[in-house]
């Protein structure tokens, strides 16, 4: 089905543990993050302790750390790790041919 997949560039234009934006009308920004292992991971930009910008954050494995204080966000679940608790929307993401596209819907919810 054509539509349900906005296409938002090429992969290797995020850069490796790093992070770029999408503005979503009427919403909150999504950031989409690739990590040093080369996987692509798209979360609302907004950590669910104190809304800090998580694609201003540190990518280190499969998280990133919120740059207001160092909460751990898993890029996989939006789950907070450790004995923090909440929770990031997360938007469904994949790569093809060297594109990263991310899923309508899931941008309309998350930024909702």
């Amino acid at each position: 089905m054509t539509g349900e997949w906005l296409d938002i560039g090429w992969a290797e234009e995020i850069p490796l543990r790093g992070a770029r934006t999408i503005s979503v009308e009427g919403g909150d920004d999504i950031a989409v993050f690739r990590t040093g292992e080369d996987r692509v991971f798209a979360l609302l930009d907004r950590c669910p302790h104190k809304h800090g910008r998580l694609s201003q954050g540190i990518v280190h494995g499969g998280a990133v750390a919120c740059p207001l204080h160092n909460w751990r966000i898993s890029l996989a679940t939006g789950e907070a790790l450790g004995e923090d608790k909440g929770c990031t929307p997360t938007v469904p993401v994949k790569i093809s041919g060297g594109r990263v596209l991310v899923c309508r819907a899931g941008l309309m919810r998350a930024a909702a």
